[in-house]
């Protein structure tokens, strides 16, 4: 799974704050993620995180990805 710093993800399970949505801060063999509801900074092996992830919200690469198309068409 391709996983970017400053991508938004959702898991499975709430966190007990109520909030579904983390940010991605950190990426390598292990995942350091911050809620986004009230900020409390949580790390993972990337095989649990794997696990636990539902779906990306936000990917970083994807906006990049539309930056530049936008850049394209305005040449």
């Amino acid at each position: 799974m391709l996983i970017n710093l400053g991508d938004v993800v959702r898991l499975k399970k709430p966190h007990p704050c109520g909030g579904f949505e983390w940010t991605v801060t950190r990426v390598g063999a292990d995942i350091k993620l911050r809620c986004d509801t009230c900020g409390h900074v949580v790390m993972l092996d990337r095989q649990v995180f794997e696990k636990r992830i539902k779906k990306i919200i936000k990917s970083v690469e994807e906006d990049i990805n539309d930056d530049e198309e936008k850049k394209q068409e305005e040449q």
